[in-house]
């Protein structure tokens, strides 16, 4: 079993490697948008916001990788840019994780909301604040097998992460 499923991902090509992110990167959107957001009405915070930014971007980054078809050392550096990506994703949401498990009374201050942030001050400010996150992003609005919603998406990350650094040493079909 083991030994099929290895050879199944050896024998992977660099568009379907590539394939595989998109298709997680749309999934994770998916699931943002039309299950959390549509069916349980929940508003994504400005750290989450953030994390959607970073699937996206490994998302796009896979699709310009699959148009773009590279050989040996391009599938690397596509490679590595996705998993960057999601490198910067998983820090973010381990921030996020880490606010959520904070005490009560250490939780920082609820900050203004999203688009307030980017209509009214300097884009770094509001960047560094979306990084930061506030006390809405403390907020544990629902759960799926005992992991909050940032848990579940520092763990997609992490998937992501390892895929990525498998291409990154890979020897390529």
């Amino acid at each position: 079993m083991m030994s099929s499923l290895s050879s199944l991902a050896a024998s992977l090509t660099s568009r379907q490697f590539f394939g595989l992110l998109i298709l997680l990167a749309v999934t994770s959107m998916l699931y943002a948008h039309l299950f959390l957001e549509a069916m349980l009405n929940l508003e994504a915070c400005p750290m989450c916001m953030t994390q959607r930014v970073f699937v996206v971007l490994w998302g796009a980054l896979a699709l310009l990788a699959m148009a773009h078809n590279p050989r040996d050392w391009g599938q690397r550096v596509y490679g590595v840019l996705c998993g960057l990506s999601a490198w910067v994703g998983a820090l973010v949401a381990a921030r996020h994780v880490w606010l959520q498990s904070l005490p009560e009374d250490q939780v920082p201050a609820c900050g203004p909301p999203l688009d307030y942030l980017l209509e009214n001050f300097p884009l770094r400010e509001a960047i560094n604040t979306l990084l930061m996150g506030d006390g809405n992003c403390a907020d544990v609005a629902w759960t799926f097998l005992g992991l909050s919603i940032p848990a579940q998406t520092l763990l997609v990350f992490l998937a992501v992460m390892l895929l990525c650094l498998w291409q990154s040493v890979r020897r390529h079909p």
